[in-house]
């Protein structure tokens, strides 16, 4: 089963010791990944593959109590290479990994 979603939202910035910036996936989404997907790593995450512009990197989404939903962390090297900034849109497409 291809569980493939394409979404626009905006890129946000967890304010801790450390900043990590994430987008959050759609509650549509979040809830089909819940339902069909069973969490397979630490911390109830989820392993995907991830496509943002020109890059796309294997990683893992992680729920959020807060929102109800996942979210995914973009690390720096991604936000360089795509130019993105907190507070904009970001169109992602994010697979869920099958292994």
């Amino acid at each position: 089963m291809d569980l493939t979603f394409p979404f626009t939202t905006n890129l946000w910035e967890y304010q801790g010791e450390a900043p990590w910036f994430f987008l959050t996936v759609p509650a549509e989404y979040s809830d089909e990944i819940r339902e069909t997907t069973p969490p397979r790593r630490g911390f109830g995450s989820v392993k995907v593959v991830v496509t943002i512009g020109d890059s796309t990197w294997h990683t893992s989404v992680f729920p959020d109590k807060q929102s109800g939903c996942y979210v995914l962390p973009v690390k720096r090297a991604i936000r360089e290479r795509e130019c993105l900034i907190a507070g904009q849109p970001v169109m992602a497409t994010l697979t869920i990994r099958p292994d």
